[in-house]
């Protein structure tokens, strides 16, 4: 080919050409933009683009990448994205395959919890007037948590110590990891079934916000709120406040809090009985003394004396 000819391709080979050099330079891409035009197929998968001021650039989310977002994709959110650019032959066409995705100036669970707890609160699950009382004197109480962790073993040393006319059960869960939501919530479903059952505790100890996660999916709010036992719930420590805490009908700081919570200190029930007990004798000998009072006036009478 003479050096004045131009190589004249096929639009396959132009393509290809393309394809390689695109995919080669961008085998992983890390992208800031605006969302928009999201949509969820019926496959799962996530079609959207993202733009900035002068560009635009088609992007997927496969399903199962999509399945393990923890906050809800909406249009104009600013969003980091991260994935290898791929380009379709047949159409012509390149996109970002997004592997990880970031909401830009917020965490990811922290932007997930805000649109859990706007979501719920919407939908009034967090109002006063659902809120039921917990039982003064339970008799038979349900742990909703991991059986092997120290916040049950807490749990138990407190009600023991505090109240010994109750009957504990343990319904043992996963409380972190992948499932432990699925699990949380079927426990609670499990323990407002047990006859007898008057007061329901789930929750667990400390950790980072990724460990508590799963107190705040949906599906255990629900089942809090769904659940026709009251429920107390103590998540983390007292700096932690979880979507369960809410929906709650009663949240604790600590599951040694949701202990003393859930019933009453035997001393001062003690206390307050004796404390009634004599007011209760020295109300009937007042009343014995002025009945006495008055049968004595009564027989001083002239007309009784004669």
């Amino acid at each position: 080919m003479s050096l004045l000819e131009p190589e004249i391709l096929s639009v396959t080979e132009t393509t290809r050409q393309i394809k390689n050099l695109v995919e080669a330079n961008f085998p992983y891409a890390w992208v800031i933009g605006e969302i928009s035009n999201c949509t969820i197929a019926s496959s799962g998968h996530v079609y959207l683009t993202l733009k900035d001021d002068a560009a635009q650039l088609r992007a997927v989310i496969w399903k199962r990448t999509a399945s393990r977002l923890k906050f809800q994709l909406e249009d104009g959110m600013e969003v980091v994205a991260a994935g290898p650019i791929e380009v379709y032959q047949a159409r012509g066409t390149y996109q970002l395959n997004i592997e990880q995705l970031m909401p830009q100036g917020v965490g990811a669970l922290e932007l997930a919890f805000r649109q859990m707890q706007e979501k719920l609160a919407a939908e009034g699950l967090f109002n006063p007037e659902h809120k039921r009382p917990i039982p003064q004197f339970p008799r038979k109480i349900a742990l909703v948590t991991s059986p092997t962790s120290a916040a049950v073993r807490d749990m138990l040393q407190v009600i023991t110590r505090r109240w010994k006319a109750v009957d504990l059960i343990i319904v043992p869960v996963a409380v972190q990891g992948e499932g432990a939501a699925e699990q949380i919530a079927a426990g609670i479903e499990l323990a407002a079934r047990i006859p007898g059952v008057d007061t329901i505790i789930t929750g667990r100890g400390g950790g980072s916000l990724e460990d508590l996660w799963a107190f705040n999916e949906e599906v255990v709010a629900r089942a809090i709120f769904d659940c026709p036992i009251p429920v107390i719930s103590a998540v983390g420590h007292e700096i932690d406040i979880s979507i369960a805490d809410l929906v709650a009908d009663r949240r604790a700081l600590t599951p040694s809090e949701a202990a003393e919570l859930a019933v009453p200190l035997q001393s001062d029930v003690l206390a307050t009985l004796t404390h009634w007990k004599n007011q209760l004798v020295n109300n009937l000998k007042q009343r014995a003394r002025q009945v006495r009072l008055q049968l004595d006036a009564l027989a001083a009478r002239p007309a009784l004396t004669r």
